[in-house]
């Protein structure tokens, strides 16, 4: 990719993550086809909100002379 080139969105260059653990030990994850497994995600979850009362957001409240919204966010799968 180069800056005339646009950025299709998909990954031509697969890659993983790797992971030290306070204790030292290393972990390796590695993403195979993360093409598909954006796909997969996009078509099998749903984004939604989870009840108000019970998670205790969705209201305008004050804190240190500033007004903050309190908001909830849940991915799910269908």
């Amino acid at each position: 990719m180069t800056a005339a080139t646009p950025w299709s969105g998909l990954y031509r260059a697969t890659g993983g993550c790797i992971i030290a653990k306070e204790d030292g030990e290393t972990l390796c994850y590695h993403a195979y086809n993360y093409n598909d497994f954006q796909d997969y995600l996009y078509n099998n979850t749903r984004i939604e909100t989870p009840s108000t009362s019970r998670y205790d957001f969705g209201y305008v409240y004050k804190e240190n002379g500033e007004n903050y919204i309190k908001l909830n966010l849940q991915v799910r799968f269908i």
